[in-house]
């Protein structure tokens, strides 16, 4: 195992634009290399290949991809099945889906074609971001060009296997990018979370057989196939495989999206491809390793850590959708944790209780911690409303809303007790100046 990638193991070629994203181009790096072929290899065979790989589903979840597809049902019983594509990418910091649209959309077209083929689906739908017009036009000429060659229609790739693939546009809802809000939108209706069960795989879009997958875990699709399972499951550390888009933003002093391999160490990621933290390793105070949603660590924990989802969770994070948020000693902690308290009372639907109410208190709470105007008895009560709120939603807001808070006081109880303590005594000097 090797923790850095080679440039042989990439997969988008063209990350950055600086290649022809039409599909002559796509088609020169290599993509539509012999679609057909795999497709004739049959659905089990494409699912074992996905399986075999160790493929995670990269929206955030971690779930394998292989085997979520294996629910779909393999009998139709009248009703259609679909394939839905996530590339509602909401989440803070997270900008990886974007740049595969942008320059290398035809990773995901061919990606789609193959997925669908494997899970029963003649129809796929990709759901793109409100606020992503540019990918959108880019995503559409693509798919256009792919349904003038042939690739996408009837008989698409001359597979002998009927495809279509439509492009729908969000409104900028953060909640839309759960799946089952993602579907209920879709349909035309409010997007909030369902019930489940039942799971898409049994009713999904319109009530049919349905699977959800993010971008990156489609576009990797067809690479995996032509180079082997084998190939991808090398990668990485065993049950954390293959390579990965990571996007590092904040105090680095160049950030950027890159594809490197799993389980990177993270200190390894910063210093290649962001020229290390702003000030040195020294300056670091903290790291949200995977968006906004993931607990943060401090830098001692980032300073060792291994960026794949099983080293994470054990020091009670995650590796998200791997939007690395660098935080140095110039940052208020209490105030970024703060911020993202706003952003999720104020992205909540409302549908459940413990979200809609746990939200907007934990960020009044957050508000008065941030200017040291709370008691020091209240920290415990954010964290116990914080536990009130997590896993008693319907969806995983509530749960994303919760862990930035929980990472705050796991990490940094001693700075919130030390602004309270502050204010409390400039308070009492200020009296005593009268």
């Amino acid at each position: 195992m090797t923790s850095m990638l080679d440039d042989k193991d990439r997969i988008f070629t063209n990350l950055y634009g600086m290649g022809d994203r039409s599909l002559r181009g796509a088609m020169k790096r290599g993509a539509w290399d012999g679609t057909a072929g795999l497709i004739r290899k049959g659905a089990d065979w494409i699912i074992q290949e996905v399986k075999d790989s160790g493929l995670r589903g990269r929206g955030g979840a971690g779930f394998p991809t292989g085997l979520k597809w294996s629910f779909m049902p393999k009998e139709s019983d009248g009703r259609p099945s679909y394939l839905v594509i996530n590339a509602d990418e909401s989440e803070p910091g997270t900008c990886k889906d974007r740049e595969i649209m942008r320059h290398d959309p035809h990773t995901l077209i061919e990606g789609a074609l193959l997925a669908g083929f494997a899970m029963g689906a003649h129809v796929a739908h990709i759901y793109i971001r409100g606020e992503f017009i540019r990918e959108r036009e880019a995503l559409q000429t693509a798919i256009n060009e792919a349904y003038e060659a042939g690739l996408l229609g009837p008989d698409a790739a001359g597979s002998g296997w009927d495809f279509d693939l439509f492009v729908s546009h969000g409104a900028g809802a953060y909640i839309c990018g759960e799946e089952t809000a993602l579907l209920e939108s879709l349909e035309g209706k409010k997007g909030m979370p369902r019930m489940k069960p039942p799971f898409p795989a049994g009713a999904g879009l319109y009530g049919c057989p349905t699977t959800v997958n993010n971008v990156e875990s489609i576009a990797v699709v067809p690479t995996i196939l032509r180079r082997g399972a084998s190939w991808f499951a090398s990668i990485g550390r065993p049950n954390n495989t293959g390579t990965k888009l990571f996007a590092i933003s904040g105090h680095v002093n160049a950030p950027c999206v890159v594809e490197e391999a799993m389980s990177i160490p993270l200190k390894e990621l910063i210093d290649r491809h962001c020229g290390g933290i702003r000030g040195g390793w020294k300056n670091l105070k903290a790291v949200i390793p995977g968006g906004s949603s993931v607990p943060l660590l401090p830098a001692e924990i980032a300073e060792e850590a291994i960026m794949d989802f099983d080293w994470l969770r054990e020091q009670r994070s995650g590796l998200g959708t791997a939007a690395v948020i660098v935080m140095d000693q110039s940052t208020d902690v209490i105030k970024a944790i703060w911020r993202l308290s706003k952003f999720y009372k104020h992205e909540s639907c409302g549908q459940c209780t413990p979200c809609r109410e746990g939200t907007g208190w934990m960020m009044r709470v957050m508000d008065r911690l941030v200017r040291g105007e709370a008691e020091v008895e209240e920290i415990d009560m954010l964290l116990d409303v914080s536990k009130q709120v997590e896993g008693h939603t319907i969806c995983a807001l509530g749960d994303a809303a919760a862990w930035p808070i929980q990472g705050l006081i796991r990490h940094f109880r001693d700075e919130i007790e030390d602004r309270i303590k502050a204010q409390k005594t400039g308070r009492v000097s200020a009296v005593a100046a009268e």
